[in-house]
């Protein structure tokens, strides 16, 4: 119990969070993000075999012609298969086998295998984060996915840790941008779950999405081939702030771009 207490204040004190913050962020707009995806850094190539081997297992009955439906097809196979529990920080292919088989995942770690499961399907997809503006400890933030959709031709977000999707007065599925400016604006915001007897509670969606002080970002650069390989080498022998913190040493980190709000905020 005490050196899991001593790895949680490694990986989740205050100031290494703020930290991390003031060396990775930037500020940004809409028209810059606009085509950033995490296919821009990624292979499908390079995605680990077990990905794919689970893959098949989800389109046992085949794959699915609409964008909107394959990713929301993996949301709610990973939410039926993955038990929660403590942050990891493990390689994907580790990841994926403790939220699969053990029990261990947060937010961020959904996202991230979200993430190469949407590559390994031709989906164009990116992580967000949110935090507080200013910082508060009691929020520790989250962490939920946008995916290109063809049909039609946007931007939507998807949360695949609640197998949940935003939507105007019209029904139509929100971005993220549109979602924070519809929000501000006080206008009406519908949200729910595709997942079949899963229920959302109003409070956790204001805490993580409509909170006026919830600010989000952007995460850049994200490169999962290199983390494996450091999270692999140096992760059971070296706290995972200093992992980063080299991967930032190599000019290979990823980054945070704040679309919307001044990241300085953060700190104010």
């Amino acid at each position: 119990m005490f050196l899991k207490k001593i790895r949680w204040t490694l990986k989740r004190h205050p100031f290494l969070y703020l930290t991390r913050f003031r060396l990775l962020s930037k500020n940004s707009d809409e028209h810059a993000i606009s085509s950033i995806s995490y296919n821009d850094w990624n292979l499908k190539e390079e995605v680990p075999k077990c990905f794919y081997d689970i893959n098949a297992e989800i389109f046992q009955k085949g794959k699915l012609n609409s964008d909107l439906d394959t990713a929301k097809k993996l949301s709610s196979w990973l939410c039926k298969h993955t038990k929660v529990g403590p942050g990891l920080s493990e390689p994907s292919a580790k990841a994926l086998d403790t939220m699969l088989y053990g029990n261990g995942g947060v937010c961020s770690d959904m996202a991230q295998i979200y993430n190469n499961f949407c590559l390994i399907n031709d989906l164009q997809v990116r992580e967000w984060g949110t935090t507080s503006a200013p910082y508060r400890r009691d929020n520790g933030g989250h962490s939920f996915n946008e995916v290109y959709i063809r049909e039609l031709d946007k931007w939507v977000l998807i949360d695949p840790s609640w197998g949940m999707l935003f939507y105007n007065e019209l029904n139509h599925p929100l971005s993220v941008i549109e979602l924070y400016e519809l929000s501000r604006t006080k206008r009406k915001v519908n949200f729910r779950s595709f997942i079949e007897g899963k229920v959302i509670e109003f409070e956790q969606v204001t805490k993580n999405y409509l909170n006026k002080d919830i600010t989000p970002f952007l995460i850049c650069e994200y490169r999962n081939k290199t983390y494996d390989w450091y999270l692999k080498v140096a992760g059971p022998y070296v706290p995972i702030f200093i992992i980063h913190f080299f991967v930032y040493l190599s000019g290979r980190s990823y980054s945070y771009k704040f679309p919307i709000d001044d990241y300085k905020k953060i700190f104010s």
